[in-house]
């Protein structure tokens, strides 16, 4: 590898021209989490506490191994509370104690 290729490392998402398997294209209905997931990232850009340029930074930063184990929603997601994390928005803390609170209400629900 010469020294420009050391300097410019390819990105978690940037697979192109390398082997993959072929993609398998079917359209399906988003379920209701992969709908919210959406709508709040749209709020955080339109709010201007998350923008999109963030968003994909934030995914790029997940690695190439959690990129490829996580569905596309999933990344999302884990984008969002690291940047929240980074912007102090939110403690970890703080966010598993509201995750356990949903859990219980959807738990109670069902």
């Amino acid at each position: 590898m010469s020294g420009s290729e050391q300097l410019v490392r390819r990105l978690p998402n940037d697979i192109g021209g390398l082997e993959a398997p072929k993609i398998d294209k079917v359209e399906h209905e988003l379920l209701p989490w992969e709908k919210r997931c959406h709508a709040l990232a749209d709020v955080l850009d339109f709010h201007k506490i998350i923008n999109t340029e963030e968003k994909r930074r934030g995914v790029e930063s997940l690695g190439s191994e959690m990129v490829g184990k996580l569905t596309y929603y999933e990344r999302w997601i884990a984008a969002f509370a690291n940047i929240a994390f980074q912007k102090q928005l939110i403690t970890p803390e703080e966010l598993a104690v509201k995750m356990a609170e949903v859990e219980a209400r959807w738990r109670a629900d069902t």
